[in-house]
């Protein structure tokens, strides 16, 4: 190839950028949820401007979902590209630390391939929901305090039920952009730590909302204001308003995102 055909080929298509995941965690009680919003503080915003400040390159990262305002994450993955590469990725991790918030904490940052995605390729994602189950100071913050009476064991029986659909539409919050309300579940259930009541839930993906009103439709249940049957019902008729009411976010957590390891190599 000549030098001039060299020369057009490119011009028209540029060098490849660099892709970088990087993984982290962050309280969301003082964001409006993690993707950029008008006028209102996001997780997003300050990652970009702390990135796009240390690389001198204007930075937009790509999160591996979109946690709802005032949730948690302490498990979360983002990709981003650069035009130059990183020299020093530990260097990078502690300046990004220096500058963000104490609210949100880079764990590391490692180069990936130009078709890894934070989002697409991610294969499961885990929540976990807190509930008090007695007045603690140094919990309260991060959890739904509830004190009445509650049958656990039903509601762990209406967990295993929603496993048997697919269509979620019941849970999902009203006039999203979302193609389809499917989601393949992998695992629901409650479990007891001390003096809190732990809902875990893993599925391949997840509708805004969708495990808050999970949450308290079960609490319905295990204050036998709903019976299982009830739960069916809910599921069938998809539609919102027949579900029960959605739980503080301040008790949800974004626990665990997976990948397949052929795809991403997370112990870097």
């Amino acid at each position: 190839m000549s030098f001039i055909r060299l020369f057009y080929f490119y011009k028209n298509y540029p060098l490849l950028k660099h892709r970088y995941f990087i993984e982290l965690a962050y309280n969301g009680t003082t964001f409006n949820g993690w993707q950029i919003q008008k006028n209102a503080p996001s997780v997003q915003a300050a990652i970009n401007e702390g990135l796009s400040h240390l690389c001198q390159e204007l930075v937009n990262v790509v999160g591996c979902g979109r946690t709802d305002t005032g949730v948690h994450a302490r498990n979360f993955y983002a990709h981003f590209d650069l035009e130059k590469p990183i020299k020093n990725n530990v260097q990078v991790v502690g300046n990004l630390n220096h500058y963000l918030s104490k609210e949100i904490v880079i764990y590391k940052i490692f180069e990936v391939n130009q078709d890894a995605h934070a989002r697409f390729d991610a294969t499961s994602r885990t929540y976990k929901y807190y509930i008090l189950r007695s007045k603690d100071p140094f919990k309260n913050e991060f959890a739904y305090f509830y004190q009445g009476p509650l049958n656990v064991q039903l509601m762990n029986k209406g967990a295993k039920n929603l496993l048997q659909y697919s269509d979620f539409t019941s849970f999902s919050k009203l006039h999203t952009q979302v193609k389809t309300n499917i989601c393949q579940l992998l695992d629901a259930e409650w479990t007891e730590d001390g003096n809190q009541l732990i809902f875990t839930i893993s599925a391949d993906r997840f509708l805004r909302n969708m495990v808050r009103a999970i949450v308290g439709t079960l609490l319905e249940i295990g204050r036998n204001k709903k019976s299982l049957d009830d739960l069916n019902t809910i599921i069938e008729s998809k539609n919102r308003s027949n579900a029960g009411y959605s739980v503080p976010a301040k008790g949800l957590f974004l626990h665990q995102v997976n990948y397949p390891e052929t795809k991403i190599n997370l112990s870097l």
